[in-house]
Protein backbone atom coordinates (compact mmCIF):
# COMPACT_ATOMS: atom_id res chain seq x y z
CA UNK A 1 0.00 0.00 0.00
CA UNK A 2 1.34 3.56 -0.94
CA UNK A 3 0.62 6.03 1.21
CA UNK A 4 -1.85 8.59 -0.18
CA UNK A 5 0.06 12.53 -0.90
CA UNK A 6 -1.48 14.80 0.85
CA UNK A 7 -3.60 17.65 -1.64
CA UNK A 8 -1.81 21.21 -1.42
CA UNK A 9 -4.01 23.48 0.26
CA UNK A 10 -5.39 25.99 -2.20
CA UNK A 11 -5.09 23.78 -5.38
CA UNK A 12 -8.60 23.13 -7.45
CA UNK A 13 -10.23 20.18 -5.99
CA UNK A 14 -13.23 20.28 -8.15
CA UNK A 15 -12.32 17.40 -9.96
CA UNK A 16 -11.92 15.53 -6.90
CA UNK A 17 -15.15 17.02 -5.17
CA UNK A 18 -17.37 16.01 -7.91
CA UNK A 19 -15.97 12.02 -7.80
CA UNK A 20 -17.32 12.07 -3.98
CA UNK A 21 -20.82 14.11 -5.42
CA UNK A 22 -21.02 11.62 -8.15
CA UNK A 23 -20.59 8.75 -5.86
CA UNK A 24 -23.53 9.20 -3.23
CA UNK A 25 -26.07 6.97 -3.91
CA UNK A 26 -29.60 8.20 -5.58
CA UNK A 27 -32.55 6.41 -6.75
CA UNK A 28 -32.65 6.59 -10.92
CA UNK A 29 -34.61 8.70 -13.27
CA UNK A 30 -38.27 7.12 -13.62
CA UNK A 31 -38.46 5.79 -9.48
CA UNK A 32 -41.91 4.82 -8.97
CA UNK A 33 -42.07 5.45 -5.50
CA UNK A 34 -42.55 2.73 -2.78
CA UNK A 35 -45.22 2.24 0.38
CA UNK A 36 -45.06 0.25 3.47
CA UNK A 37 -45.80 0.88 6.98
CA UNK A 38 -44.03 3.12 9.36
CA UNK A 39 -43.37 2.50 12.92
CA UNK A 40 -42.03 5.46 15.68
CA UNK A 41 -41.04 4.62 19.11
CA UNK A 42 -39.56 6.40 21.67
CA UNK A 43 -39.00 4.62 25.30
CA UNK A 44 -42.32 2.59 25.74
CA UNK A 45 -44.37 4.13 23.35
CA UNK A 46 -45.16 3.12 20.20
CA UNK A 47 -47.37 4.36 16.90
CA UNK A 48 -47.99 2.12 14.06
CA UNK A 49 -49.30 3.95 10.79
CA UNK A 50 -49.08 3.14 6.69
CA UNK A 51 -46.85 5.96 4.36
CA UNK A 52 -46.16 6.01 0.47
CA UNK A 53 -43.31 7.96 -1.43
CA UNK A 54 -45.18 8.58 -4.62
CA UNK A 55 -43.01 9.22 -8.24
CA UNK A 56 -42.86 12.90 -7.07
CA UNK A 57 -40.89 12.01 -4.03
CA UNK A 58 -43.53 13.28 -1.74
CA UNK A 59 -44.45 11.71 1.42
CA UNK A 60 -47.97 10.83 2.27
CA UNK A 61 -48.38 8.81 6.18
CA UNK A 62 -51.86 7.63 7.17
CA UNK A 63 -52.70 6.27 10.58
CA UNK A 64 -50.96 8.47 13.08
CA UNK A 65 -53.47 10.60 15.01
CA UNK A 66 -50.47 12.44 17.20
CA UNK A 67 -49.90 15.36 15.29
CA UNK A 68 -45.75 15.26 16.67
CA UNK A 69 -45.57 12.42 16.00
CA UNK A 70 -47.28 12.26 12.33
CA UNK A 71 -44.43 15.33 12.01
CA UNK A 72 -41.86 13.44 12.93
CA UNK A 73 -42.38 10.65 10.77
CA UNK A 74 -43.26 13.01 7.54
CA UNK A 75 -39.77 14.92 8.40
CA UNK A 76 -37.84 11.86 8.14
CA UNK A 77 -39.08 10.12 4.80
CA UNK A 78 -38.98 13.99 3.67
CA UNK A 79 -35.33 13.91 4.44
CA UNK A 80 -34.48 10.56 2.83
CA UNK A 81 -36.77 11.46 -0.80
CA UNK A 82 -34.01 14.65 -0.73
CA UNK A 83 -31.49 13.17 -0.20
CA UNK A 84 -31.99 10.33 -2.85
CA UNK A 85 -33.05 13.10 -5.56
CA UNK A 86 -30.14 12.85 -8.77
CA UNK A 87 -29.45 16.14 -10.12
CA UNK A 88 -26.18 16.20 -11.89
CA UNK A 89 -23.05 17.78 -10.20
CA UNK A 90 -23.09 20.71 -12.62
CA UNK A 91 -27.20 21.32 -11.76
CA UNK A 92 -25.93 21.76 -8.25
CA UNK A 93 -22.45 23.02 -8.25
CA UNK A 94 -22.28 24.68 -11.23
CA UNK A 95 -21.46 28.25 -10.13
CA UNK A 96 -19.44 26.76 -7.12
CA UNK A 97 -14.89 26.91 -6.98
CA UNK A 98 -13.52 24.01 -5.29
CA UNK A 99 -10.24 24.71 -3.00
CA UNK A 100 -8.48 22.65 -1.12
CA UNK A 101 -7.58 23.57 2.53
CA UNK A 102 -6.24 21.20 5.16
CA UNK A 103 -6.40 17.71 5.76
CA UNK A 104 -6.73 15.72 8.88
CA UNK A 105 -7.94 12.39 9.84
CA UNK A 106 -11.49 13.63 9.02
CA UNK A 107 -10.60 14.61 5.00
CA UNK A 108 -9.41 17.05 2.50
CA UNK A 109 -11.31 20.35 3.53
CA UNK A 110 -12.77 21.56 0.70
CA UNK A 111 -13.59 25.54 0.51
CA UNK A 112 -16.54 26.38 -1.70
CA UNK A 113 -16.18 29.62 -3.68
CA UNK A 114 -19.18 31.90 -6.14
CA UNK A 115 -22.58 31.33 -5.33
CA UNK A 116 -21.76 29.25 -2.47
CA UNK A 117 -19.18 31.07 -0.72
CA UNK A 118 -18.79 30.16 3.04
CA UNK A 119 -19.94 26.30 2.17
CA UNK A 120 -17.18 24.29 2.94
CA UNK A 121 -17.07 19.57 2.86
CA UNK A 122 -14.32 17.61 3.66
CA UNK A 123 -14.06 14.31 1.38
CA UNK A 124 -12.67 11.08 1.91
CA UNK A 125 -11.29 8.20 -0.05
CA UNK A 126 -14.48 9.85 -2.61
CA UNK A 127 -16.79 10.05 0.32
CA UNK A 128 -18.24 13.69 1.63
CA UNK A 129 -17.12 13.16 5.39
CA UNK A 130 -18.37 16.40 6.53
CA UNK A 131 -20.50 18.91 5.47
CA UNK A 132 -20.55 22.82 6.65
CA UNK A 133 -23.63 24.24 4.92
CA UNK A 134 -25.47 27.76 5.36
CA UNK A 135 -29.26 27.22 5.33
CA UNK A 136 -32.02 29.38 5.92
CA UNK A 137 -29.90 32.02 8.24
CA UNK A 138 -28.04 29.18 9.86
CA UNK A 139 -25.45 26.85 9.69
CA UNK A 140 -25.41 22.66 9.91
CA UNK A 141 -22.50 20.93 10.33
CA UNK A 142 -22.83 16.97 9.67
CA UNK A 143 -20.05 14.46 10.26
CA UNK A 144 -20.66 10.84 8.45
CA UNK A 145 -18.49 8.50 9.93
CA UNK A 146 -19.25 5.09 8.83
CA UNK A 147 -21.30 4.31 5.00
CA UNK A 148 -23.46 1.98 3.37
CA UNK A 149 -21.66 0.51 -0.16
CA UNK A 150 -24.87 -0.03 -2.10
CA UNK A 151 -22.77 -1.06 -5.20
CA UNK A 152 -24.08 1.72 -7.28
CA UNK A 153 -22.52 4.37 -4.74
CA UNK A 154 -22.81 5.29 -0.97
CA UNK A 155 -25.53 5.89 2.03
CA UNK A 156 -24.34 7.52 5.32
CA UNK A 157 -25.13 4.92 7.57
CA UNK A 158 -23.84 6.89 11.08
CA UNK A 159 -23.61 10.51 11.36
CA UNK A 160 -24.10 13.90 13.71
CA UNK A 161 -26.10 16.46 12.96
CA UNK A 162 -25.63 20.24 14.60
CA UNK A 163 -27.68 23.55 14.07
CA UNK A 164 -25.17 26.65 15.01
CA UNK A 165 -25.48 30.64 14.56
CA UNK A 166 -23.50 31.61 11.20
CA UNK A 167 -22.89 35.18 13.18
CA UNK A 168 -21.36 33.34 16.73
CA UNK A 169 -21.06 30.23 15.78
CA UNK A 170 -23.20 29.30 19.14
CA UNK A 171 -25.03 25.82 19.11
CA UNK A 172 -28.74 25.54 18.27
CA UNK A 173 -30.38 23.21 19.97
CA UNK A 174 -28.50 19.60 20.82
CA UNK A 175 -26.03 17.64 18.52
CA UNK A 176 -28.35 15.06 16.63
CA UNK A 177 -26.45 11.62 16.31
CA UNK A 178 -28.21 9.19 13.54
CA UNK A 179 -27.63 5.53 12.91
CA UNK A 180 -29.47 4.53 9.19
CA UNK A 181 -30.17 0.47 8.09
CA UNK A 182 -30.86 0.38 4.45
CA UNK A 183 -32.04 -2.40 1.93
CA UNK A 184 -33.13 -3.02 -1.71
CA UNK A 185 -37.13 -3.28 -2.84
CA UNK A 186 -38.14 -5.88 -4.03
CA UNK A 187 -38.61 -5.53 -7.54
CA UNK A 188 -36.34 -2.66 -9.15
CA UNK A 189 -33.99 -2.86 -6.59
CA UNK A 190 -33.89 0.71 -4.92
CA UNK A 191 -32.18 1.39 -1.75
CA UNK A 192 -34.47 2.85 0.91
CA UNK A 193 -34.69 3.50 4.48
CA UNK A 194 -35.63 0.46 6.70
CA UNK A 195 -34.75 1.83 10.00
CA UNK A 196 -33.22 5.24 11.47
CA UNK A 197 -32.02 5.91 15.45
CA UNK A 198 -32.07 9.84 16.03
CA UNK A 199 -30.44 10.62 19.60
CA UNK A 200 -30.01 14.13 20.65
CA UNK A 201 -28.19 15.64 23.13
CA UNK A 202 -29.39 17.61 26.21
CA UNK A 203 -29.43 21.66 25.55
CA UNK A 204 -30.53 24.37 27.89
CA UNK A 205 -34.12 23.18 29.24
CA UNK A 206 -34.24 20.66 26.69
CA UNK A 207 -32.94 17.01 27.75
CA UNK A 208 -31.56 14.92 26.02
CA UNK A 209 -33.59 12.13 24.42
CA UNK A 210 -33.74 9.39 21.51
CA UNK A 211 -36.63 8.29 19.31
CA UNK A 212 -36.73 5.10 16.46
CA UNK A 213 -38.32 4.94 12.85
CA UNK A 214 -38.73 1.83 11.39
CA UNK A 215 -40.13 1.19 7.73
CA UNK A 216 -41.25 -2.28 6.98
CA UNK A 217 -43.18 -4.40 4.40
CA UNK A 218 -42.17 -2.04 1.75
CA UNK A 219 -42.79 -2.77 -1.70
CA UNK A 220 -42.84 -0.42 -5.18
CA UNK A 221 -45.42 1.21 -6.49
Amino acid sequence: MTASVPVKPGSDVRDDFRRAYENRYTWAPGFSGYRGRCIWQQGDQRVEGTFEIGADLKAKVEGIENEEILKAVNSQLWEVAIHRVRRSFEQTHGENTFTAGDTNEVGTEVLVGGKGAGDKYRIKDDVVTMVHRHIHGTVVTIYTTDVTDTGAGYLSHTYTSQYADPATGEARGGRSSFKDSFAALPGDGAWVLTERVVTIEAHGDTPAGSQTFRFEDLESL
